[in-house]
């Protein structure tokens, strides 16, 4: 299986901006979060191994951390077209089946994705509540196949030191999964240079 790792984009970049449709067809806008503690942007996607892995692990990661006044959204970017199973109308089913408490919403034009410079499914941002950059990377280092627990500790422990003020982690790792579906292959130029790994 080819896996593709995130882009790692660069710490202290501002959140760049989004105005999406949710699930429940209402537009979530990243100006609806300014007064949240933090904002994790996830891009995520229905039928994707990686993120099915996660699946029970992300819905706990929303519940627990949108409970401490963090707000969490996942947002699939892939092409419906050649991948039918990450629709808008199975992400609603996804959603509900998950449990997820989050807004998960549809980037139709993958402008979104494009401005994250996002290139796998599950990969992981977060904002300080100023709005800058602060991690980038795994869930944490379980993968489908490698016996790993799930436990979201890369992602639990940025938020954590984010929360207390400590600033970004030393130490991240790049999230690992498959490569988000491009339209037609266009993919954006920074995505050529994304590293594939076996």
């Amino acid at each position: 299986m080819v896996k593709t790792a995130s882009t790692m984009l660069p710490l202290g970049t501002p959140v760049p901006s989004f105005s999406l449709p949710n699930v429940d067809g209402k537009t979530v806008s990243s100006d609806d979060f300014k007064s949240a503690k933090g904002l994790v942007v996830i891009f995520m996607c229905n039928h994707c191994p990686f993120v099915k892995h996660l699946r029970a692990g992300l819905a706990q990661f929303g519940r627990d951390y949108q409970a401490k006044g963090v707000a969490v959204v996942g947002i699939s970017s892939n092409d419906v077209t050649s991948h039918p199973d990450d629709s808008p109308a199975k992400m609603v089913e996804e959603h509900k089946s998950a449990g997820y408490t989050f807004p998960y919403l549809y980037d139709a034009t993958q402008q979104v994705a494009t401005a994250y410079q996002a290139a796998c499914t599950p990969d992981f941002f977060v904002f300080d509540q100023n709005g800058a950059l602060v991690y980038r990377g795994q869930f944490d280092s379980s993968r489908p196949g490698n016996g790993k627990p799930v436990t979201g500790s890369d992602l639990r422990q940025a938020v954590d030191q984010m929360l207390a003020g400590k600033g970004p982690l030393a130490e991240q790792r790049p999230s690992i999964g498959c490569n988000i579906k491009w339209i037609a292959r266009h993919e954006p130029s920074y995505f050529t240079g994304v590293a594939a790994v076996e």
